[in-house]
């Protein structure tokens, strides 16, 4: 779950890390009273979305005066941004995020993130801020360090040390980067934190290390530690199938092609989209509903399939082990004759109760193609849409 930039740096605050001070709006109102409470006579005005990029897509602006910073806001509150990470459809700001600017003597990066073949957090620094990390990487390769943190989110003094001096900090910067990666660290282990990153992180001309931006991203399956900050969620920066999918504990992605899919298990979802793509088609969406989807959970998930333009046919794909194919086939049926559906639907079960399962579809009237491999599956479906 990503977090909005007011809110990582209102948890990063918490655990000592240093932010400029700011203030959130969504309206004409709060934005007075931001400048107001801020006594603000210049300010740099920010989108809150879950994308980077914001300021080469508009979403960044900076005030020079009260009025000036009232209009900017009313100009960027609504605003949609569209870029790389947003996709084509975009996310619009409902909120903005107004700070005092600030005087910046250098820019580095700073981030710890889940190194997935060390299978272990590290943090990744550079003395190169600004930019984004595949930038750094592609142009200043060895300007960039990674160091693993230790169990419980725990740096060495002997990493600490090494960091400093190649970040080049010395004496109280020194002291103040050290503090800084410390407290990143508890922060990142205690939250339950899949990334965490400050970009830039400035120094400013009297010698203060400030974290100027601030991202943090929370892992989805670790919420139920973290209930204060399940309150963070925004559904306004997602699809609503995907808010949807959320309500009813599926797990879904929207994709490009259309072919939609609904399968239990996620290693056998993404099989199924590999052997779709394998066979000269592309896959609408990934859904997993689970090794012990309900009847209802079925429905819904069908429901979020055919809530996508694009999607020509459905292939359902499940092996019962836990999940019972008898349970898959009454969704199936009940969605089928609620939602009048008029795309062709291809169907491989096998499993618990699978012939049960094949009965129901057999002697439910509706047009399905009911095949036995995964193979035979993907061939058939793909026919269909050609």
């Amino acid at each position: 779950m990503h977090l909005h930039e007011y809110q990582a740096k209102t948890v990063l605050k918490r655990y000592g890390v240093a932010i400029t001070s700011f203030g959130v709006a969504s309206n004409a109102q709060e934005v007075e009273d931001v400048i107001k409470s801020l006594n603000l006579e210049k300010a740099v005005v920010k989108v809150q979305v879950h994308a980077g990029g914001r300021g080469k897509a508009g979403g960044v602006k900076f005030a020079n005066s009260p009025d000036e910073i009232k209009k900017i806001s009313s100009e960027l509150i609504g605003l949609k941004i569209v870029n790389q990470q947003t996709g084509k459809d975009g996310i619009v700001a409902h909120q903005v995020i107004i700070t005092p600017p600030c005087d910046i003597e250098k820019e580095f990066y700073c981030g710890i993130i889940i190194d997935r073949e060390q299978k272990r957090p590290t943090l990744i620094i550079s003395p190169e801020g600004g930019m984004e990390i595949e930038e750094i990487a592609e142009k200043s390769p060895d300007r960039i360090l990674t160091v693993p943190l230790y169990e419980g989110g725990v740096f060495k003094r002997f990493q600490i040390n090494y960091i400093t001096k190649f970040m080049g900090w010395s004496g109280d910067v020194a002291k103040q980067g050290a503090q800084m990666l410390v407290s990143l660290a508890k922060a990142f282990w205690e939250l339950d934190a899949s990334m965490v990153e400050i970009n830039p992180l400035i120094l400013t001309p009297d010698n203060q290390l400030i974290a100027l931006d601030a991202k943090v991203t929370i892992d989805e399956n670790a919420l139920y530690r973290q209930k204060e900050l399940q309150d963070y969620y925004d559904p306004t920066q997602e699809s609503q199938a995907e808010v949807n999918a959320k309500k009813f504990d599926l797990a879904y992605i929207s994709l490009d092609g259309d072919i939609a899919c609904m399968v239990n298990g996620a290693g056998l979802a993404m099989a199924t989209m590999d052997i779709i793509h394998h066979y000269g088609a592309e896959p609408a969406n990934f859904l997993d509903v689970g090794g012990s989807a309900t009847t209802e959970k079925v429905t819904e998930g069908f429901k979020i399939i055919l809530s996508d333009p694009k999607v020509k046919a459905i292939l359902v794909n499940i092996f019962g082990g836990i999940m019972n194919c008898a349970t898959i086939a009454e969704g199936l049926i009940i969605a089928a004759k609620e939602l009048d559906m008029k795309v062709p639907i291809v169907v491989r079960m096998e499993g618990t109760n699978v012939d049960q399962g094949r009965a129901m579809l057999k002697d439910s009237g509706l047009d399905l193609i009911s095949v036995t491999s995964l193979t035979e599956a993907a061939q058939t479906v793909v026919k269909q849409i050609k």
